[in-house]
């Protein structure tokens, strides 16, 4: 079994910045990316930002330089450094990753618990 922890969320004012972590454990043979998804009330879930085993960035155009995407392989670890904070981005955010359990297994998708980030206006 594969689980995401995360931590890092909390209150900041708006202009402000804040560092997400998620860590995997379990059994894991490989992680082929982890990122970050975001649900503000009464709204879908949606990307912030995700990062393959490789490096390769992709962020939501409401993030792109403000928020920067970054992963340590050797702890199955990625992390989200949120600059200049504003209001919108007030949300729960999910760490999500891409996990092959055994070679030769098909990749799977999990899910962190969520982090609550609230950004005061």
């Amino acid at each position: 079994q594969v689980q995401l922890v995360e931590s890092g969320g909390g209150l900041v004012q708006a202009g402000g910045s804040l560092r997400l972590s998620c860590a995997a454990s379990g059994s894991i043979f490989s992680i082929n990316y982890m990122g970050y998804y975001r649900q503000a009330p009464g709204s879908q879930r949606e990307l912030v930002a995700a990062i393959t085993s490789e490096g390769s960035t992709n962020y939501a155009d409401s993030v792109k330089g403000r928020f920067t995407i970054s992963r340590d392989n050797a702890k199955n670890t990625v992390y989200l450094q949120m600059n200049s904070l504003k209001p919108e981005d007030t949300a729960v955010y999910y760490c999500n990753a891409g996990v092959v359990v055994h070679l030769g297994n098909r990749q799977k998708a999990y899910w962190g618990q969520g982090t609550q980030v609230t950004v005061s206006s």
